[in-house]
């Protein structure tokens, strides 16, 4: 009960923290949306180098990169991570937030769909309720939406493989490890993309002042904090816990949508964004009365050491 507590804790954090993201990023929207996500992971990984080296847990990082399955399973999430961070930036700096939002919707079906699929999870009869709820609503908010949801369907994929492979490889790996290895993993892919546009465009992050400048730099922390505490909550939770928490971060970013950049909300918008807060509660109570009926005996939640 302990473990599943403090993944919960963990989950909460990560997902409320990526909530904001639309209001952080959209502060420096005048940067390129393509020029924006090569820095994020420079700085993502000279913020995750400090931390290691502080927390020493190098020698854990020198245990992965030695271990070829491992590290493979690690640079095929960063792929993932990378891709949705780049349709996400993209969907914020260009006025579709609120696809964004509806992608993180869509989002938790999928990784639920992954954990009963593949994993063989079970879901209790109030879950299995929640679930066909979000998905009756989410399939309203998609029709209502009046086309193609490229940029949502892009997240909802590209997220959803990523924490499902992140599991896959990380359940014995600490959060600050596992984000190192895949910040790592994607420097030669941002490296290259940052060369050809500024072979073709030109770099402009850096042009716009030093408060602009000030928060591109910071976007690595701001980004690697969230991953962190994620990393953490995919080692004590399973997936279908981890999939119904990620409704939080599309409901902050439909307000941003709603209410700061003022796109247009429909009928059909507003109920499939009633019915994810129906099915939302029904998992919290679901979950309550599991961490109810579980053992009180004490759970070890700290990180299984790879040295």
């Amino acid at each position: 009960m302990q473990r599943t507590r403090a993944g919960l804790g963990f989950g909460l954090g990560a997902y409320l923290w990526w909530g904001a993201f639309p209001f952080y990023f959209g502060l420096i929207a005048m940067v390129g949306p393509l020029e924006v996500v090569p820095w994020r992971v420079a700085t993502t990984l000279i913020f995750c180098v400090l931390l290691v080296t502080v927390t020493r847990r190098w020698q854990r990082v020198a245990v992965i990169l030695r271990t070829p399955r491992l590290l493979g399973w690690f640079a095929l999430s960063a792929l993932f991570l990378y891709a949705n961070w780049q349709i996400f930036i993209i969907g914020v700096m260009t006025g579709h937030v609120l696809e964004t939002s509806l992608g993180y919707f869509i989002n938790p079906l999928f990784t639920i769909l992954i954990g009963v699929v593949f994993r063989k999870e079970r879901l209790s009869r109030l879950q299995w309720i929640a679930v066909i709820i979000a998905g009756v609503s989410v399939l309203i908010a998609a029709i209502a939406y009046g086309s193609f949801p490229w940029i949502a369907l892009g997240i909802a994929l590209s997220f959803g493989l990523y924490g499902a492979v992140h599991k896959h490889a990380g359940e014995t790996v600490d959060g600050i490890t596992g984000l190192t290895i895949e910040t790592f993993a994607t420097l030669p892919v941002a490296a290259v993309q940052l060369g050809l546009i500024a072979a073709t465009s030109g770099l402009t992050a850096f042009t716009f002042g030093t408060g602009i400048t000030t928060l591109v730099l910071f976007s690595g922390i701001v980004t690697a904090i969230p991953l962190i505490l994620f990393g953490e909550a995919t080692r004590r939770l399973p997936l279908a816990h981890i999939g119904f928490l990620q409704f939080l971060t599309p409901i902050l970013g439909f307000f941003y949508g709603a209410f700061v950049t003022q796109e247009e909300i429909t009928t059909g918008r507003w109920i499939g964004f009633i019915g994810v807060w129906i099915a939302l509660v029904i998992l919290i109570v679901d979950m309550v009365l599991q961490l109810r009926r579980s053992p009180t005996a004490q759970v070890n939640t700290a990180p299984i050491p790879l040295d």
